[in-house]
């Protein structure tokens, strides 16, 4: 975890520092070392969110790309069962930045949980995610003009396997480059089957607020799902 509560106050993990968590009141302890890279641990049983995985550069560097406040923004459902959001924008979006594999059940628990959710996968985690990738795109189709959207079978691929039961938006990190490859959402015959380049620095701007913003993330998201559905369609000879 980033920050704990010191005095009230959100702070981040210091040498030395002990605190409390903000989601369950728990002790905290910084865990300053030179290995991983700085948190707040809870002393003992974890009480919050107990899928919520352990940090890595990659899942810090995308939180530091949004304002302090937005990050690791406690929910509680009806049960009493605790979620952490790794960021919630002004815009109610929940950003999930997801580094280690996570249980199908999970994801669909936070797809449920969370009405406006989107997903940021590490791309990098697994060598071989990357080639299978590539190795689709170039046995895929290009269907929009002027973008890199294809149209592609995602059956041999393991990562877009993994979440092709996603109801909310994916896009996948492949590490250093100008875009995010988004996994878009379900075609008509209920599969996923399209892929398209998203710029990277829209995919935060858009959420900021910033000058490259020309309308919302949902409505965005909207206007290109019915830009994909029209390729759909002419795909199939409607």
């Amino acid at each position: 975890m980033k920050y704990a509560l010191i005095n009230n106050q959100r702070q981040e993990a210091k040498p030395g520092l002990s605190a409390k968590c903000p989601g369950c009141e728990a002790p905290m302890v910084a865990k300053c070392g030179e290995v991983k890279i700085w948190h707040w641990s809870h002393l003992g049983k974890l009480k919050c969110d107990l899928q919520w995985e352990n940090e890595t550069e990659w899942h810090r560097n995308w939180k530091g790309l949004f304002p302090e406040h937005w990050q690791e923004v406690f929910h509680q459902d009806e049960k009493g069962n605790k979620h952490i959001a790794d960021v919630k924008t002004d815009q109610g979006w929940v950003l999930e930045f997801q580094h280690s594999s996570l249980k199908p059940e999970e994801r669909r628990s936070r797809n449920n949980f969370y009405p406006k959710l989107a997903w940021v996968v590490d791309g990098t985690r697994r060598k071989k995610d990357q080639k299978q990738f590539m190795d689709t795109l170039r046995k895929g189709r290009k269907v929009v003009p002027n973008m890199n959207v294809f149209y592609i079978s995602p059956d041999e691929n393991t990562l877009l396997t993994e979440w092709a039961d996603s109801n909310a938006p994916v896009f996948i990190d492949f590490g250093p480059g100008p875009s995010l490859w988004w996994f878009l959402p379900k075609s008509p015959n209920g599969k996923r089957e399209f892929v398209g380049a998203y710029s990277r620095v829209e995919f935060v701007n858009i959420h900021l607020g910033g000058p490259t913003q020309a309308q919302d993330f949902e409505a965005f998201l909207k206007d290109f799902n019915g830009l994909v559905a029209k390729y759909y369609s002419r795909l199939r000879g409607r």
